[in-house]
């Protein structure tokens, strides 16, 4: 039932119906605590989902919350240098980025792609994606 929320979740956050979208990842959410506790990948992957969504609605506090809160589920469960670990580093470091904190967004982003430089190919999109937004965070931070 949680993955089927979650996944009805995305598809109504990528319609852009994010008020939907969060009610039913919320609800993914809610079931996967009662299922399976509060530090399960899991739940990291709802948490997070919900992260993107408050970020889409400009929510920025809530967004950085949620996701901050699968990052620590994962890196408890997988351990600082798993590939999910990277991804929420990442999107941390966005959500950073979008408060205005360069500093603590360079430092999350710094993080994402050393972890992706150790379990991405060079070409990888994702270790790509990684550097192009750790570009973009420098040059922000040195013309600021």
């Amino acid at each position: 039932m949680a993955t089927d929320a979650n996944n009805v979740g995305q598809i109504l956050k990528d319609k852009g119906d994010l008020e939907s979208a969060l009610r039913y990842t919320r609800r993914a959410l809610a079931i996967d605590e009662k299922v399976y506790g509060p530090d399960h990948p899991e739940v990291a992957t709802d948490a997070n989902n919900i992260g993107l969504i408050l970020q889409d609605q400009g929510d920025l506090e809530g967004a950085l919350r949620y996701t901050e809160r699968a990052l620590a589920i994962d890196e408890k469960v997988y351990g600082p240098d798993d590939p999910n670990v990277a991804i929420y580093a990442n999107n941390v470091g966005q959500i950073l980025q979008a408060k205005g904190d360069l500093e603590g967004a360079l430092r999350s982003t710094q993080r994402a792609v050393s972890i992706a430089e150790k379990v991405f190919a060079p070409n990888h999109p994702i270790r790509r994606r990684f550097t192009r937004n750790l570009k973009v965070i420098q040059a922000k931070a040195a013309s600021a």
